[in-house]
């Protein structure tokens, strides 16, 4: 193939130290596994480098082809819009640069192994501090906690991870919960999950880092421990640099060069009428991340405007949504770019964005916002 080419990892980035740093560490580790390419990694915003940093650093390196990935867990607006905005932009100024866009980690079987092994570690830990011998599986409950979005196809996602490793482990009983946005919250979830009459019950957030979320996530479960002490909580490790985890994100950029990293477009809500969500096919979607590229640096940054996502309202940002129906999602982002979906942080960052700014985003109400399990119901009750 012509020209030199470069591997660039991008990000969201997160006010949480923790999660920078591990995403550059699994960058990091990647170009170490990756010794043909030249590789670097940069994030949408809240942290440094930006994406376009690393993408500096490739042609200053005499790259002259960019294979992208989403860092990312599932195909949510990030990975299918601001991201390739921000690559189509750069490309844009750059004319001697191709730039080719890959998928997200996805639903996988080695994703699946890496959960699994997660969660039985967490499991084995468990009962090696027990006196009185490990607790069957069919008394341990498994709770799947994902990032929640306003995009039921992204829900689903989490729903799906959850019934692969319930049924693959052989759990007594398994539920999904979300971090925000959608319901049930964690909170009002282990409440439901301690009235089935578990001995255990097996928290996993299916999150890639660290960060503000999964320490809410923690935080909850000992919360709910607390008012049951007859249940046994274990809180299992997310995901991080698992080395299924490299070995998916090492896959996602051999299927850019082979073509066949076509990303799943199914049950987008932009696109087909998903019950419930009937009036949102073809709603305008934009990006909202080039004026906050960088800004914060990382710790300690609340978006430039407030508070998290975990209102209710979450972003639906009026970009162009071309979802005519024939396309197959390839994502060769050296064209226009316009398979634009709803901004819906389903990857495990926290996003912060007042609803007073005056960006000019668009803002679909989440049709089940007062769902009294989720979180504007809680904050009211509160």
């Amino acid at each position: 193939m012509a020209g030199k080419l470069g591997v660039m990892i991008c990000g969201h980035g997160s006010r949480d130290q923790g999660a920078v740093d591990e995403f550059a560490a699994v960058s990091l580790q990647l170009r170490r596994r990756l010794p043909q390419y030249e590789v670097d990694y940069g994030y949408l915003e809240f942290a440094r480098p930006i994406i376009r940093d690393g993408l500096d650093r490739l042609r200053a390196k005499g790259v002259t082809e960019v294979l992208a990935i989403p860092g990312m867990l599932f195909a949510a607006g990030h990975a299918k819009n601001d991201i390739p905005s921000v690559l189509n932009t750069y490309q844009a100024q750059h004319p001697g640069l191709t730039i080719r866009y890959g998928r997200e980690l996805g639903i996988d079987v080695k994703m699946l192994r890496a959960a699994g092994e997660r969660v039985q570690e967490a499991v084995e830990i468990a009962d090696a501090r027990r006196d009185d011998g490990p607790v069957p599986l069919h008394e341990t409950m498994l709770v799947v906690v994902g990032r929640g979005a306003s995009d039921p196809d992204a829900n689903s996602n989490v729903a799906k991870v959850m019934r692969m490793l319930w049924e693959g482990i052989g759990f007594g009983w398994g539920e999904t919960a979300y971090s925000g946005v959608t319901f049930p919250l964690v909170e009002p979830a282990l409440e439901h999950a301690a009235k089935l009459g578990y001995r255990r019950i097996v928290v996993f957030p299916y999150f890639l880092f660290t960060g503000i979320l999964v320490d809410r996530i923690y935080d909850a479960t000992d919360a709910v421990a607390a008012r049951h002490p007859g249940i046994e909580f274990v809180k299992a490790r997310y995901l991080n640099d698992h080395p299924l985890v490299l070995a998916t994100l090492e896959e996602r950029i051999a299927e850019i060069l082979d073509g066949t990293g076509n990303m799943n477009c199914q049950m987008c809500k932009y696109r087909m009428q998903v019950l419930g969500f009937e009036a949102e096919v073809g709603l305008p979607q934009e990006s909202h991340h080039h004026h906050v590229e960088g800004i914060g640096g990382g710790v300690g940054h609340d978006h430039a405007h407030g508070h998290d996502h975990d209102h209710g309202h979450p972003h639906d940002h009026g970009h162009e949504h071309h979802h005519h129906g024939d396309h197959g999602h390839h994502h060769h982002h050296h064209d226009d770019g316009h398979h634009h979906h709803e901004h819906d942080d389903s990857q495990g960052h926290e996003h912060g964005h007042s609803h007073g700014h005056g960006h000019g985003h668009h803002h679909h109400p989440y049709p089940h916002a007062d769902h009294p399990l989720g979180p504007k119901s809680l904050k009211k009750a509160g």
